[in-house]
């Protein structure tokens, strides 16, 4: 008998424990809209390799919530919507996506290998958010890019770049795609200087 009531007390506080847990709502995950179509550069193939890895990131953009500054310096995110990948993957696929559609560099790889190149292309991710001044709104990605040699990591090149997209509407949609927008804008840019640096640069080919 007294067996019975302590296990019957037990299954009070489980299903008591239970409903006071928080309850996780289902959230819209958005994949990074697909880049505009770009014509292939008409320049010099580039015999030099390149790695492009995940820029760093602040604990706020290093996840895959959709981030928002409403006012000043506070800072949160979309409710119940996020990204597929954290923000750092998605500007470094979309990088390496624009390194492809441009075909300059071909021999390309991410520090998902550990394949070797002559050059890195990383840095950090400063900005990936939308950002209210009053009542506009826009999506800002900014990116302190940095080209180092392979080989020893010393730093060859950098470069800050930012891109703001304004916003005419501000549900989730609309802001995915003003993301997908202005991550273009910034993908065309550095693939240009990251090619005219590597031109300068690079280590000459092996025979």
């Amino acid at each position: 008998m007294k067996l019975r009531h302590i296990a019957l007390l037990g299954a009070v506080a489980l299903t008591s424990a239970c409903s006071i847990l928080p309850k996780s709502e289902p959230s819209d995950v958005y994949r990074l809209p697909s880049a505009q179509s770009v014509s292939p550069s008409h320049g010099t193939p580039q015999r030099w390799s390149l790695r492009l890895t995940k820029p760093q990131a602040s604990e706020a953009l290093n996840s895959p919530q959709i981030a928002v500054i409403p006012q000043g310096d506070l800072i949160s995110s979309y409710k119940a919507s996020r990204w597929s990948d954290p923000a750092p993957v998605l500007l470094r696929n979309r990088l390496l996506d624009g390194f492809q559609r441009d075909g300059r560099v071909a021999l390309l790889s991410t520090d998902d290998s550990n394949f070797q190149a002559d050059l890195e292309l990383g840095g950090s991710l400063q900005a990936f958010q939308t950002e209210y001044q009053g009542t506009a709104a826009s999506v800002v990605v900014r990116l302190d890019a940095l080209l180092v040699r392979g080989y020893d990591q010393r730093i060859l090149a950098s470069r800050r770049f930012e891109v703001r997209q304004p916003l005419s509407d501000v549900k989730v949609p609309a802001v995915v795609v003003g993301f997908g927008q202005a991550s273009d804008q910034l993908t065309a840019q550095v693939v240009s200087w990251a090619v005219e640096q590597g031109q300068k640069v690079a280590p000459p080919p092996r025979p």
